[in-house]
């Protein structure tokens, strides 16, 4: 607010220094009552003549905001870059008198009493709250000046929210799921909503509720399964048990292709539950406090679990393998399904393979070339599960930007959807826009903030909008705006206690029930592969003593947890020097389970180690007898192809190795190991033509694998051969180089006679 509008506001709410009430800060402000009827007499003049150009701003509350009549009492905050301000009155008109508030620092927090007086007297008409700064050295001068005008709505939030709190960077949040808690209360109380989930090992992620709030579901990592899904009665002691859990897995498991279930989604009624199946997505840490994961679907259909016919079917409409359709959502009556949909996509270095979230190396397209990639939303007749054809929803099908989180309200009036230049999740430019649920000119919302709005979700009564935002640092907090009749929102304000300063919140949502309806949620579908599954979190990113910790854990839970022997040994092995504890662990994985394809595979290595090549030879055989067809790349099984021919070779069978190793270049044609160890096959048998090009290819790939001087001594033989001397001195020298580093005296000898000739051979070419 600026000018002749802030002297109009300033002269309405200041009759005359005679009837200034004092009151004082309740945060940090340090000034005794004898200083201020000195700065009170001094301030008779409208601001905008005593400080035309005031630096002065009021940064919360937004001016013009609605708050609910429930919430609690906020904290005003400003930033005053007028040199020599230190003190600042804050005031407002109240219908006895004029409450002026001296603070010495930029913010103030009313009392119970003072805020509650503040919303009954701003329920009719905005409340002004006048901010003028001075320098305690010159008392007697305005330098600064502002204001805000608050209004208090009739309308009541009258629903708890859920909401989950993630640490940052968000990988750190992937490695140590534990850390993320989700907290579940109300806005009238001054405490923090309580914990009601924590602890948790393995990811918890996506979750919903009911209409009536009845039921909660969520997507959970149960029996070494990412596409779990839990869905349970709301109650106040809540038990996740394994009972409760489907897979969607489930969902046409004769293709034999991970799912991941993303986005999933509840009926209003609770009988069908929606998600993203059958999925490829973009997951890839960044290295921003900000935005620190880059995380879209490139692929997946919808597919729908009807709980009490008990069966998974596709969505028709939303299950078409030429796009990827994601972010499902039901409007109030169940009939009709919003999702996001764009022309699916095979990254480069993923075409083929099973993994359903793609590294930063799997990504370059999206995190080095910026490749764009963007959403429309579309509608589909659920049909009772049948689908139908869908189409375009007119205003959320905008060409160059990404639309997608369409949300109805709870009348099915409107829709509230995002929009941003790119991708899906966690963007800083989505803004929320809200249209007629049947289609029409979508309107940019009052409450946008200037940093990632998102993750909405509307209250039961249909009065507010809960959204979340980074507008006050990375650490994203929540919103709430109030939307009228006509979908016009308001400046929005912040529920600045709901969240810790080194938590993220996200996926808000109002729950229809009492803030008391969950006080505790208990997963009790926990077992021994749930914390499986958090070790192998912590050895992918490189912490082994935590992964060891979480796989010791699970055999306190079930000692004959063979999965738990398996990595115990391995990291014992091949980390931590304890050769025979590892051994020892590896036995009673083979014991428990002989036909776990990766114990073999780890035994047969450690044997390798400890040049027992015969049996080394016999486990990683049986190893890869044992993968399970049709997801071999989930069990490399390239590289135990070459590990066998590499055992092969080293217990004196070369003819043997070589089959091996072109079964390994047939699934993994640039590994750089299985290259250079054909290469050095068809030269012992005299086949340099059909080395060369496999040795370049692994050089170029691996440098590192590069070690065997008599390779490079044949290859230079072979150019001499040739007469070929610029190739044959080149190959010559790396031999050379090589053998010197070996300390192989006699070929060093053999190529310090013959260098120099072919330099000569070589300068005349």
């Amino acid at each position: 607010m600026k000018g002749p509008v802030l002297a109009r506001v300033l002269r309405s709410v200041i009759p005359g220094v005679g009837f200034f009430a004092l009151l004082f800060c309740l945060n940090g402000c340090s000034e005794k009552a004898d200083t201020l009827p000195d700065l009170a007499v001094s301030y008779v003049a409208p601001v905008e003549s005593v400080v035309p150009n005031s630096k002065l701003q009021i940064t919360y509350p937004l001016d013009e905001a609605l708050f609910p009549p429930e919430i609690i009492a906020p904290t005003f905050l400003w930033e005053d870059k007028t040199p020599s301000v230190d003190r600042w009155i804050l005031s407002f008109q109240t219908p006895t008198s004029l409450q002026r508030i001296l603070c010495s620092e930029p913010s103030w927090r009313p009392d119970r009493e003072t805020w509650e007086e503040m919303k009954k007297i701003s329920v009719d008409n905005p409340l002004s709250i006048t901010l003028t700064g001075y320098s305690s050295k010159h008392k007697a001068t305005a330098l600064s000046g502002s204001a805000v005008r608050i209004s208090t709505s009739t309308d009541e939030v009258g629903a708890p929210i859920f909401f989950r709190e993630v640490i940052l960077p968000f990988l750190d949040a992937v490695i140590d799921p534990s850390k993320i808690r989700w907290r579940f209360g109300s806005i009238d109380q001054e405490e923090q909503p309580p914990i009601v989930l924590e602890g948790l090992p393995v990811c918890g992620n996506c979750h919903s509720f009911s209409q009536d709030g009845s039921l909660l579901a969520m997507d959970v990592d149960y029996a070494n399964s990412k596409a779990s899904y839990v869905i349970t009665r709301t109650q106040e002691e809540m038990k996740l048990n394994t009972s409760d859990i489907i897979t969607w897995n489930e969902f046409r498991k004769e293709d034999r292709e991970q799912t991941y279930g993303l986005l999933s989604q509840i009926s209003p009624d609770g009988r069908y539950v929606l998600s993203t199946v059958k999925d490829k997505s973009v997951f890839v840490p960044i290295e921003d406090l900000y935005y620190s994961q880059l995380f879209f679907p490139i692929k997946g259909i919808i597919a729908c679990y009807d709980r009490v016919e008990e069966k998974y079917t596709a969505l028709k409409g939303a299950d078409d393998p030429k796009y990827v359709q994601s972010n499902p959502t039901w409007s109030p009556d169940g009939k009709t399904i919003l999702f996001a949909r764009t022309v699916a996509y095979d990254l480069q270095n993923t075409q083929g393979q099973g993994k359903t979230l793609l590294t930063r190396e799997e990504c370059k397209e999206f995190v080095e070339d910026g490749k764009p990639f963007k959403f429309k939303i579309y509608k589909v007749d659920f049909n009772d599960g049948q689908g139908g054809e869908a189409t375009p929803l007119e205003g959320a099908s905008e060409e160059g930007v990404s639309n997608y989180f369409p949300k109805y309200s709870p009348d099915g009036k409107w829709v509230v959807f995002c929009k941003a230049s790119d991708y899906m999740l966690l963007r800083g430019d989505s803004r929320l826009y809200i249209m007629p649920a049947q289609g029409g000119e979508p309107r940019l919302m009052r409450c946008n903030t200037d940093q990632m709005n998102s993750w909405h979700s509307w209250s039961p009564n249909g009065k507010w909008l809960v959204f979340s935002s980074k507008a006050n640092g990375p650490y994203t907090q929540l919103w709430l705006t109030h939307i009228d009749v006509n979908g016009e929102s308001t400046p929005p304000v912040v529920l600045a206690h709901f969240t810790g300063p080194d938590r993220a919140a996200n996926i808000p949502e109002f729950v229809n029930r009492t803030p008391n309806a969950i006080r505790k949620i208990t997963p009790e579908f926990l077992n021994d592969l749930s914390w499986c599954r958090a070790g192998d979190e912590y050895f992918r990113n490189h912490k082994p003593q935590d992964a060891l910790t979480n796989y010791l854990y699970a055999l306190t839970i079930n000692p004959d947890c063979y999965q738990a022997h398996q990595k115990i040994g391995f990291l014992y092995f091949n980390v931590f020097d304890r050769l025979q504890e590892g051994i020892t662990h590896m036995e009673k994985a083979l014991k428990i389970e002989p036909r776990y394809a990766m114990t073999h595979f780890d035994y047969g290595m450690a044997c390798l180690h400890m040049k027992k090549y015969k049996v080394a030879k016999a486990h990683i055989a049986e190893a890869i007898r044992l993968i399970p067809r049709g997801i071999d790349k989930q069990y490399d099984a390239a590289e135990m192809r070459f590990q066998l021919a590499r055992t092969i070779l080293l217990d004196g069978e070369p003819s043997e190795a070589a089959p091996h190793l072109e079964s390994a270049l047939q699934i993994n044609p640039d590994h750089p190991e299985a290259n250079y160890l054909r290469a050095l096959l068809y030269i012992s048998s005299d086949d340099v033509p059909k080395a060369i090009p496999l040795m370049q290819k692994a050089i170029s790939a691996n440098p590192k694998v590069d070690r065997n001087p008599e390779m490079h001594a044949r290859v230079g033989a072979y150019y001499a051969e040739n007469k070929q001397y610029s190739q044959a001195l080149s190959e010559a020298e790396r031999a050379l180089s090589l053998a010197q580093e070996q300390n192989n005296a006699g070929l060093v000898d053999e190529l310090l006679q013959v260098i120099p000739q072919l330099r000569n051979l070589a300068a005349r070419e």
